[in-house]
């Protein structure tokens, strides 16, 4: 019989430093790998005109300082058979007559659906129209103006039954 000789297996440097290479080389293609996809599904651009949006802001905050000027003051609800009804008062708590109102309702989660009215006035002060078919949440965005050119606008959740 001939002698076998025990062949065990024994982890010496180069094997360590293969380990220690792959380990780095995977880890490093792995955070590659995440980049590139997060750059293609997100290239981190908010707006595609952000100077004009920036410029619509400002407008914005012109808009509602002159508003804050006014002092008026509009409470919307939700009437029945789908009414939607608005009040304005002035800064004394007098109605504000003789404004065109525009609405427009809209699902808190998805723009299906979406309606647009011109609320006339009803009453001194009072503005409201029937829509119809209105059930459960909506999201209604508002645009008064007078006669004079001053503009409000306003915003406020209203549920149907």
């Amino acid at each position: 019989m001939t002698d076998v000789p025990n062949k065990n297996f024994e982890l010496n440097g180069w094997h360590v430093l293969s380990l220690f290479v792959s380990f780095f080389l995977v880890v490093i293609v792995v955070n590659v790998a995440f980049t590139v996809m997060a750059i293609r599904t997100y290239p981190g651009q908010v707006s595609r005109t952000p100077y004009e949006d920036g410029v619509a802001y400002n407008a914005k905050l012109a808009q509602l300082n002159a508003q804050a000027r006014l002092g008026w003051r509009a409470a919307a609800r939700a009437g029945d058979d789908g009414a939607v009804m608005v009040t304005f008062l002035d800064r004394a708590g007098r109605p504000v007559t003789g404004l065109k109102v525009a609405a427009k309702l809209e699902r808190p989660a998805t723009e299906t659906g979406r309606k647009n009215a011109f609320l006339p006035e009803t009453a001194p002060g009072a503005y409201s129209a029937r829509l119809g078919g209105l059930s459960g949440a909506w999201d209604l965005s508002l645009v008064a103006h007078d006669a004079a050119g001053a503009r409000f606008e306003a915003e406020r959740r209203l549920t149907w039954p």
